[in-house]
């Protein structure tokens, strides 16, 4: 069984489920939303009111997802991880919960999501009512007990390695998954001008030495045809803010076939385990 702490600072000791709310020892307490997710953010966590991706961002990644061009993608990454009932598995930056309930139904695995954003993580949550949904800060220290989980999945995310450390178990594994450098090619060389591969693994190596390991890479990739609206929806989900000339473009659009592409890097915890705690 997974513990959650208390996030507030100085405290750490683990939260209890009284009724609808999480209480520590010293009696700070967190309420269960109707949907089921718990809001542990915390003020000085946080950057703005309401942090994380727009509503405008999530639906479009929402229909994007909808659609089906990612599902090839998140069937292979199931594929990577053995994982057992009694097993539980955390996604750090989880969105609204679709890799985490793929993994946790392969599996039977005890899914665990987190993100920053309060609305992604209640639809995460009204979505996937059976899996486990807590709003909080990944780069910061993560609200979890350590050596908590058997697999802690990042997907095209922010990495926190020491607190990816402190919350893995010693024989668990580290499932990180980055853009591939074809990832929407053709697409960026239509809108933005520039068809250039861009490899982003190296840097993920960087960002999680010397407390893993690599152990096994793999590139997952295929080829979807998309109209006009799907290359909307990719394009909001990936870059933020278009000039108006690469808006134009994108509007005038016909049908396009575009290349999904994903490096998945499965890391075994390797030397001393880091993070804050």
């Amino acid at each position: 069984m997974v513990t959650l702490l208390c996030p507030v600072r100085g405290c750490r000791r683990p939260l209890a489920r009284q009724g609808r709310r999480l209480i520590c020892l010293r009696r700070h307490s967190f309420d269960v939303a109707r949907s089921g997710y718990v809001n542990l953010l915390q003020v000085q966590d946080r950057r703005s009111a309401r942090p994380g991706d727009a509503a405008e961002i999530l639906r479009a990644r929402r229909r994007f997802l909808a659609r089906g061009f990612e599902t090839p993608l998140v069937d292979a990454l199931t594929d990577l991880v053995s994982l057992t009932p009694r097993d539980a598995a955390l996604e750090v930056g989880c969105g609204e919960g679709d890799y985490l309930a793929a993994v946790a139904g392969r599996s039977g695995c005890v899914g665990h999501g987190l993100d920053i954003s309060t609305d992604a993580i209640d639809a995460a949550a009204r979505r996937y009512p059976h899996l486990h949904w807590i709003v909080g800060n990944g780069d910061r220290v993560l609200p979890y007990a350590d050596a908590s989980f058997a697999l802690v999945l990042s997907v095209t995310g922010r990495r926190n390695a020491g607190e990816f450390r402190r919350v893995l178990a010693a024989a668990g594994r580290l499932l990180v998954v980055v853009p591939g450098p074809d990832d929407l090619i053709e697409l960026r060389a239509a809108v933005l001008g520039e068809g250039v591969a861009r490899d982003r693994v190296e840097a993920a190596l960087a960002a999680l030495a010397p407390l893993f390991a690599l152990e096994r890479r793999q590139r997952l990739r295929h080829v979807v045809r998309l109209d006009a609206a799907d290359a909307r929806d990719v394009m909001a989900g990936t870059y933020r803010a278009l000039r108006a000339s690469r808006r134009a473009r994108l509007t005038a659009l016909g049908e396009l076939d575009v290349t999904l592409s994903r490096d998945a890097l499965l890391f075994r915890p390797a030397g001393r385990r880091g993070g804050g705690g």
